[in-house]
């Protein structure tokens, strides 16, 4: 497979170096796997904190700055980041209000954060703690016990990252974030398989012709294999499953993430569907967002995610955040 990097043993320091020169608006330590807004620690602010895995970009480094994370904690690739680094995210967005750890469910994230979290306490920081598991696919699959973490990530990065600019306790952002993340539901589907830098080629079979229904964003297994599928019937399966787990009481946050290896044309199409199948179940949709947020590497395919928001949840969503991955209103 042909790959835009120098060795695979580097790839995730030099990504992290080309962030630096492209966003002098954050602080990248590379050395240490830290990215950081420039201006943090923000006065009578609370803190957030995420990362895991590279190779999910955006997600989570290129949702750092106002609006959204404090500092992010990029691991090597589908690899959790060690303590180490949440404890040196959190000192340095650390303004006395507290730290919020956002935790997408994958059992190495957990446990090192959790991890992470004793060891900023010891140093004097409060820290609180919220877990994504929205991924309606499977339950207990092969890096988690419960549901994935997987694109409403997103949503309660966002959710907090607002409340937390308006000046919100670490109670109040906590229960924001807690409130997105049991709010939303994801589904996946994979048209390829994906290839790491370290192993170079695909790392599980796809054949032509068929796909892979509920997949993961590491590649995990989903509910099941078919036969290619039309762009309609994959948005059936894949809103019906949402909405029969969600069974939303008020309007959505829609979410039509592309695996990383989908263009934007097939994306945008896929969205058409989205929204027609939620027209046809009668469902409201308050706001949308189509393209590459919560991604897999090379894999072709996409998610769709569902957030049911009230007016505050709204209103936050709609508030201006400055990031490389998503920025409006500013």
């Amino acid at each position: 497979m042909k790959m835009l990097i120098n060795v695979p043993e580097r790839v995730v320091a030099d990504a992290l170096r080309g962030v630096a020169l492209a966003h002098p608006e954050l602080v990248v330590d590379v050395d240490n796997r830290v990215i950081v807004r420039r201006d943090a620690p923000v006065a009578e602010k609370v803190g957030l904190v995420s990362g895991g895995g590279s190779g999910h970009e955006p997600l989570h480094g290129g949702f750092v700055g106002p609006g959204m994370l404090d500092a992010a904690c990029p691991g090597e690739v589908f690899t959790s980041p060690v303590p180490d680094q949440m404890v040196r995210a959190a000192a340095a967005v650390d303004s006395g209000q507290g730290v919020l750890f956002i935790v997408k469910n994958y059992t190495g994230d957990v446990l090192n954060f959790d991890m992470a979290a004793e060891l900023a306490e010891d140093e004097g920081v409060r820290v609180a703690k919220v877990l994504v598991q929205d991924d309606v696919a499977v339950t207990d699959s092969l890096y988690t016990a419960g549901r994935r973490g997987t694109g409403g990530t997103l949503f309660v990065e966002k959710l907090a990252g607002a409340a937390a600019e308006e000046g919100a306790s670490l109670e109040q952002v906590t229960a924001v974030a807690q409130r997105a993340s049991d709010s939303s539901r994801s589904f996946g589907v994979a048209l390829s398989s994906v290839t790491t830098p370290a192993k170079g080629s695909p790392t599980f079979d796809l054949p032509a012709g068929e796909l892979e229904l509920g997949i993961g964003i590491h590649g995990e297994p989903g509910r099941e294999r078919r036969g290619m599928m039309t762009s309609g019937e994959i948005a059936d399966v894949a809103v019906d499953a949402l909405l029969e787990d969600l069974q939303p009481e008020l309007p959505l946050l829609v979410l039509v993430n592309g695996m990383g290896g989908t263009p934007l044309l097939e994306l945008y199409g896929f969205n058409a569907e989205v929204q027609r199948v939620l027209a046809e179940r009668r469902v409201a949709v308050a706001r949308t967002l189509v393209g590459n947020y919560v991604t897999s590497l090379d894999m072709a395919g996409a998610s769709v995610t569902l957030c049911q928001v009230d007016e505050e949840m709204l209103r936050l969503w709609d508030a201006p955040v400055s990031t490389p991955g998503l920025r409006w209103g500013r």
